[in-house]
């Protein structure tokens, strides 16, 4: 068991197969010139599956893949078949462009649910954020997932005077479809030009939500980071992660492995352990891991607290949301 001296147990562990991506959304990537890293530098897939065994062992029974985009990675697949025989449940977050190829490859890992990010129901939107013309892509592939039998969430980052406008939108799409909606508030990363007035907290987005529905909460399961919600009659729900404005830090059972081998206790901590490099020499990582989980702050990467309002984001030691993989 991995406990921090809070008595956090974490038990998820969110893997990055890769920095790259095949979109260029603002919030998530340096506008800057951005280098990937080069593949030599990058957890290859027995890397990826030895290390996944030590935090299953140390009591890890939830992986998350995510990237950069994870499924433009050319092993992407092997490395979804390896980790699907380990007992831990598997999940997958991706921008959706390529899961029409990997639907086989899901459901034969017996993958339940799907992660999907779409900030926008606008097609001109979708290339503003993106820097991509793929909508129409990524919502046959929601389609697809769902008609498949997988719970699928839609990843909406909320920012003011971007996509705001939209949150009803995304709301009536639940009343058709088994759908879920997760609507996230902005956070500051390294390069992604956060200010604090583009964040639009949970209880603003509620607060459009019942302008227009009636809606009641539906019981969190442990360790959630999402508030979720209902509206009577439809056949999907939605949730707000209010990560800025409402952090949900006391119950975090959630560790990361950057795609260079870095672990991270938390999205925010400044402090990282290399475990690829001590993994390569062929030393034993465990105790490298413990002490990383053990330092682990109280909240937020003891970096900054709720009242963001006055947060300057240069003063947050971090990395871009691509190089730590979400």
């Amino acid at each position: 068991m991995l406990l921090d001296s809070f008595g956090r147990s974490h038990n998820y562990l969110r893997i990055s197969l890769t920095d790259n991506c095949n979109f260029r959304c603002f919030y998530c990537m340096p506008e800057d010139e951005y280098d990937f890293t080069p593949s030599a530098k990058l957890m290859q897939k027995d890397e990826i599956i030895s290390l996944a065994k030590t935090f299953v062992a140390l009591g890890v029974n939830k992986i998350r893949l995510t990237g950069g985009e994870p499924l433009i990675r050319k092993d992407a697949g092997e490395i979804i078949e390896s980790l699907a025989a380990l007992p831990v449940t598997l999940h997958i977050t991706t921008n959706g462009t390529r899961l029409h190829e990997f639907a086989d490859t899901i459901s034969n890992a017996g993958i339940k649910g799907i992660n999907i990010s779409l900030d926008t129901l606008n097609r001109d939107r979708f290339i503003f954020i993106t820097k991509r013309d793929q909508f129409d892509v990524v919502h046959k592939n929601i389609e697809l997932m769902i008609d498949r039998g997988l719970r699928v969430k839609v990843n909406v980052v909320v920012m003011k005077g971007i996509n705001d406008d939209e949150i009803i939108d995304f709301v009536e799409w639940t009343k058709d479809s088994p759908v879920h909606i997760r609507f996230i508030e902005f956070m500051p990363f390294t390069g992604n030009k956060w200010t604090s007035n583009k964040v639009f907290t949970w209880q603003e987005i509620l607060g459009v939500i019942e302008a227009r529905f009636t809606f009641t909460p539906i019981e969190n399961e442990k360790n959630d980071t999402a508030k979720n919600y209902t509206v009577k009659g439809h056949a999907g729900s939605f949730s707000v992660i209010s990560t800025m404005s409402a952090p949900f830090c006391s119950t975090c059972n959630r560790i990361r492995l950057t795609a260079d081998g870095k672990l991270k206790n938390c999205l925010f901590s400044g402090d990282e352990t290399d475990l690829l490099t001590p993994f390569r020499n062929g030393e034993d990582v465990i105790e490298l891991i413990k002490i990383n989980i053990l330092n682990k702050k109280k909240e937020l990467g003891g970096q900054f607290d709720k009242n963001f309002e006055d947060l300057n984001p240069d003063n947050i030691f971090n990395r871009s949301m691509i190089n730590i993989g979400g």
